[in-house]
């Protein structure tokens, strides 16, 4: 009951409401700006706390006085003070989107659980890191899945409330439980997809020529760029070829095979970087198709140990819903064509924010709508 007493309602009486709200925004504004740092510095393998915050470009240490949350960017019109270059939107997007999530949780649960609303602020960093570094990158490092993990399980240990348990020990069950059933899900779901849908085959006219350039597949009919083909380093392109051709050499009757960081034809291997452009003819080619990997899969168990089973279980099916809404309008939008796969990481994270602050609600809409 440590957590718990040490942020007990009454502890924080003494001072309004208002003031608190405007601390929690202010402290969210502080906590998006180190998330601006977790989420360049993480999926590069570079250190959060070393060096200190300093410009991408140019290097300039940033001193603290130009380091404030909101305010710095909109004074320095997104521009670095010392070399003039272009500071991404998504710093000031970061900072204000984490300042209102804090504000959120302290508006919606501070009253009656300022404990809880301070480990949904915790736990909605993580979604929000978690999410921007998945669209950028198109994975969830471990430190943010198995990291969320480990402090759901303790958090939920610590104060059980977070699971709506009466002890300790229920809230450790509902925990585990929680993030069996998250990670569990997602998991049957890739394996799944992978079984039946894993890869697409391409059929092709019997002596169609396939261009591989630097920077995108080409078939007869249509043009792929590799961001839409390898965002897995997972994914293969496979291609039973008659012909490949080389600058250098050519092959027959060969199978060629091309990985993020791997080309195979045949026995021979290179890097890809080394081969800006081949051709091959063939006449069908199988491409790459995965709609989640394992990354969700531990994402969704980190979500079930801080908010239980049912958050995941709608998780998924509100995931579904918002993904079917924000990828597959613009698809419709397009004809079925220009469309780019999109991490499902984000979507998942929306639903689970859905879950905390109006997850009773919809569910009772749902089932009142039957």
């Amino acid at each position: 009951m440590g957590l718990e007493t040490a942020l007990d309602a009454r502890h924080w009486a003494p001072m309004p409401f208002p003031f608190w709200s405007a601390v929690f925004f202010v402290v969210g504004g502080v906590v998006g700006s180190f998330l601006n740092v977790v989420i360049h510095r993480l999926p590069r393998g570079e250190s959060i706390v070393s060096p200190p915050s300093h410009c991408p470009h140019c290097q300039y240490a940033i001193p603290w006085y130009l380091n404030v949350p909101l305010v710095t960017w909109i004074l320095l019109q997104g521009k670095c003070r010392h070399c003039g270059a272009r500071i991404s939107p998504r710093y000031l997007l970061v900072e204000f989107l984490t300042a209102a999530v804090f504000l959120g949780c302290w508006l919606a649960f501070g009253r009656l659980a300022p404990a809880v609303a301070a480990v949904y602020c915790v736990f909605l960093a993580g979604l929000i890191a978690a999410s921007f570094i998945d669209c950028e990158h198109f994975i969830i490092p471990d430190e943010l899945t198995l990291g969320g993990l480990g402090a759901g399980v303790l958090l939920s240990l610590g104060l059980p409330a977070l699971q709506g348990a009466a002890d300790s020990a229920q809230a450790l069950t509902r925990s585990l439980v929680g993030a069996g059933v998250g990670a569990g899900l997602i998991y049957g779901i890739l394996r799944l997809g992978k079984l039946l849908f894993g890869r697409h085959r391409v059929e092709l006219a019997p002596d169609a020529k396939i261009v591989f350039t630097e920077t995108a597949l080409v078939l007869p009919d249509k043009e792929i760029s590799y961001d839409e083909l390898f965002y897995r380093k997972s994914d293969v392109v496979t291609v039973q070829a008659r012909t490949v051709e080389m600058i250098d050499r050519c092959y027959r009757d060969v199978r060629l095979r091309l990985a993020p960081d791997l080309l195979e034809i045949g026995d021979d291997q290179f890097q890809p970087e080394d081969v800006p452009h081949l051709e091959a003819v063939a006449a069908e080619i199988l491409l790459p198709r995965e709609a989640m990997g394992l990354g969700d899969v531990k994402f969704m168990a980190a979500i079930g140990a801080f908010l239980g089973w049912k958050a995941t279980v709608f998780s998924l099916f509100a995931s579904s819903v918002i993904g079917a809404v924000i990828a597959g309008v613009p698809y419709l939008l397009r004809r079925g064509h220009g469309s780019r796969q999109i991490p499902y990481g984000p979507y998942i994270a929306l639903a689970a924010a859905v879950w905390i602050f109006w997850g009773d609600q919809v569910m009772a809409w749902v089932l009142g709508s039957r």
